[in-house]
């Protein structure tokens, strides 16, 4: 009979198998369960996207459960879907370790503002074309936002107008010409994405003292900002300086016009720098100053009321010649020693001389006598 000790002892498992498979269940579930990381209030975890809806967003940051992200504003929760895919990598701040859900709540925001920001500095150097929204205008130029909720400033400077543009709710595109990340400031232009060509064929299409219909864009104190139009869909920006408004002193520009309203006006030059044409409104009519210089010849006497009392000298009313108000001066240097004036006093003066410059009558006092050490 054939001896079959030697096959079985062959064919036998060793003892301790059952024994070495438990020891190696115990250590993988002592990895999983020490793999699991604990987190703090404020701190800044890595994860992973694993759930992205309008409604969750989920992240995998190695702790027991998925994080949820928490996200009230829905501009923000809208930016996130609109970058974010499953499976990237995200870096969030931990809001509460542990809810009384049992899972932990984070925060994207900081992540999505690090990443704009990283975006708008390559944009920068790259000088990007970025569409941009104009939310409100102010005193020199316009507040716009980026796609990605960043609001900057469009100075008047740097925009390039379009004819019957009121910019408020318009869209633009524009090129980031000066970022400082640590104050969150952004200035936008423009003037840059439309570049040299509009400019050069405007100073083909328009010569000094040309005469164009424009539509205004933009009232400022010191000036009208302008679409001039130079051809079909063609259009460049224009100034109209306070100074090229009047011939009269100008003193409330928002008074008088506003935006929309066509102008006539003449071409008066070329701003290279800012790449616009610069207008004026007065230059459409002679200067009435020359009746003014007829008016008060040299020698005239004059009776007229102070009106103010400056550094300078004393300024007179001298009436009205045509449509202008007139000024006379009495400058300090002929005021003579220990005379002074007060507004409302009423002053007899010469005609010295007619300022056309200025746009003023510089008068000398009549003196009842010399006083010593006038000259």
């Amino acid at each position: 009979m054939e001896d079959n000790s030697n096959s079985k002892s062959k064919n036998a498992k060793p003892a301790n198998t059952s024994i070495g498979h438990a020891s190696s269940m115990a250590e993988l579930l002592q990895k999983q369960k020490t793999s699991f990381i604990s987190v703090k209030k404020g701190e800044i975890v890595k994860g992973t996207i694993t759930k992205l809806s309008p409604s969750e967003i989920l992240v995998d940051i190695h702790g027991k459960a998925n994080a949820v992200v928490l996200e009230k504003e829905k501009r923000l929760m809208k930016q996130l879907l609109g970058i974010l895919s499953v499976g990237d990598e995200v870096t969030a701040t931990v809001l509460n370790p542990e809810s009384d859900l049992g899972y932990t709540v984070v925060s994207l925001r900081r992540f999505l503002e690090e990443r704009v920001w990283n975006k708008l500095e390559e944009q920068k150097k790259a000088q990007e074309k970025i569409t941009v929204v104009v939310r409100e205008s102010t005193k020199g130029g316009f507040i716009v936002e980026t796609p990605t909720t960043v609001t900057g400033f469009l100075p008047n400077s740097h925009i390039s107008v379009t004819q019957n543009q009121l910019l408020t709710g318009k869209t633009l595109e524009v090129v980031i010409v000066e970022l400082d990340r640590e104050d969150r400031k952004v200035v936008f232009s423009q003037k840059a994405v439309s570049g040299e060509a509009d400019f050069k064929k405007a100073k083909s299409v328009f010569k000094p003292g040309s005469p164009v219909t424009v539509t205004v864009i933009n009232v400022t104190s010191f000036g009208i900002f302008a679409s001039v139009p130079l051809g079909e869909e063609t259009f460049i920006d224009g100034l109209i300086h306070i100074s090229e408004i009047a011939w009269e002193k100008v003193e409330d520009i928002a008074s008088m016009f506003v935006q929309g309203e066509q102008l006539e006006t003449v071409v008066i030059g070329f701003d290279e720098q800012a790449k616009r044409i610069d207008l004026s409104i007065k230059r459409l009519t002679a200067d009435p100053f020359s009746e003014v210089m007829n008016a008060f010849p040299a020698d005239k006497k004059v009776t007229a009321s102070v009106t103010e009392v400056t550094d300078q000298g004393v300024v007179l009313d001298l009436g009205r010649v045509g449509e202008m108000t007139i000024e006379g001066m009495i400058r300090n240097d002929k005021i003579p020693p220990g005379t002074t004036y007060t507004p409302g006093q009423t002053v007899t003066a010469t005609v010295a001389q007619v300022d056309a410059k200025k746009r003023r009558v510089l008068l000398v006092p009549v003196l009842k006598e010399k006083p010593i050490g006038y000259r």
